[in-house]
């Protein structure tokens, strides 16, 4: 088997990233977040074994990816479009890649270990789909063990609605689908104690 994990990030770009914390951080604090979530998931997975890793990244650029995070990690720019359009995307990239089990997650949920994502590629070795509910309605984490185009349409992506449809959709295709848990995501002011028990420890 072949495991490919994909992580979606936005280069920390002052203005344009985690806008829903300008009004409380400021933009360079709301980039600087940005900055700070993604490497501290990236620092999560380098106990990760046996699994390809890939940085799909919006944003920036291929250099300005590699001064940040490194030259040891392989960078993919993101499809323009929704997020759908781009999970869409990055899963057929990937299982064209030859690639059997695939799972993408964001840098929002620090929370998110590798004992979750292991279970997730657990999972998928006799499952179509694991999810991964965010407490918002949304997911932190989806795997497919083949590409399923149809979870990524018509999905008010942003709301609390994310999650109930993908399983709505999955539940009308017949998929064999599991869950896992429930983990809260940094996206708006009243999340931040989430993040800030990691920078005070």
């Amino acid at each position: 088997m072949t495991d490919q994990l994909i992580v979606f990030t936005r280069y920390p770009e002052v203005g344009k990233a985690k806008t829903r914390m300008i009004y409380e951080l400021g933009k360079e604090g709301a980039a600087l977040l940005q900055k700070n979530l993604t490497e501290h998931i990236l620092i999560t997975l380098e106990s990760l074994q046996n699994i390809n890793l890939e940085v799909h990244f919006s944003g920036g650029n291929y250099q300005l990816m590699q001064q940040w995070l490194g030259d040891n990690l392989t960078f993919v720019e993101q499809k323009e479009g929704d997020l759908g359009e781009k999970m869409q995307s990055a899963f057929a990239h990937s299982f064209n890649q030859k690639n059997e089990r695939v799972v993408i997650i964001g840098t929002d949920c620090p929370d998110l270990n590798v004992n979750i994502i292991n279970e997730a590629f657990n999972k998928l070795k006799n499952a179509d789909l694991v999810l991964g509910p965010a407490a918002d309605g949304g997911y932190y984490l989806i795997g497919l063990s083949r590409l399923i185009p149809e979870l990524f349409i018509n999905i008010n992506w942003g709301t609390s609605q994310v999650f109930r449809q993908t399983k709505n959709i999955a539940h009308q295709l017949k998929l064999k689908s599991c869950n896992l848990p429930i983990l809260p995501d940094v996206d708006y002011p009243e999340d931040l104690p989430i993040w800030e028990k990691y920078v005070n420890n």
